[in-house]
């Protein structure tokens, strides 16, 4: 089976953002991971090599302090080597469309906890970089629902207890660590329940 069978054409990308507030309209884009899922020969879903850039505010952003104490970001590190929106969006998006051209996908769909949340990150910061979003506009693959359904769990990390997956909580709400993690919990749900596709 190919990814292209598995979800109605779309290809599944699990994504993550860290922000410096709710508001995806002011507050700033600060991290962004995105993983896209590929398919085995024995069609078991799993993830592929993270995307994962830390971005600089973009001018004008706000920037809420219980949201920076949330994440533990400091956006005045130069160690964190963030880039531009318009540079990180760019080169993710230029190779998850390479993936929907190599896998014959029409559109691509975010997976994430609360993907909804990412989903307007991400639009709001392709609407600013003036970039084509190549993800659904509207559709999303919600772990919460997910979680909620397979696990009883809503929240991420008691979701992972239930599912058997190791979680640090020190690592918790990095980008990079939640999209790891959320793939993981994702590819877990959908490969441990039997998909047979019919015409």
């Amino acid at each position: 089976m190919d990814i292209k069978d598995r979800i109605r054409g779309y290809l599944p990308v699990v994504v993550d953002i860290e922000t410096a507030g709710f508001n995806a309209k002011t507050d700033a884009m600060l991290e962004i991971c995105a993983i896209v899922i590929g398919i085995d020969e024995a069609g078991k879903l799993y993830p592929k090599q993270p995307l994962h850039f830390h971005i600089e505010p973009f001018a004008g952003a706000n920037l809420e302090e219980s949201a920076l104490k949330f994440n533990g970001i400091d956006v005045n590190n130069p160690f964190r080597m963030a880039v531009k929106e318009k540079q990180g969006l760019s080169d993710i998006f230029k190779s998850i469309r390479l993936d929907m051209k190599n896998e014959q996908c029409n559109r691509a769909i975010l997976v994430g906890h609360n993907a909804f949340f990412d989903l307007g990150f991400l639009y709001a910061a392709s609407d600013r970089s003036k970039l084509k979003n190549p993800f659904h506009q509207f559709s999303t693959i919600d772990t919460v629902s997910l979680s909620a359904l397979f696990y009883g769990e809503t929240v991420l990390a008691k979701s992972m207890i239930k599912a058997g997956i190791e979680f640090d909580n020190t690592q918790a709400h990095s980008a990079l660590y939640d999209t790891k993690k959320t793939a993981e919990l994702f590819c877990k749900v959908f490969n441990s329940h039997q998909y047979q596709k019919t015409d």
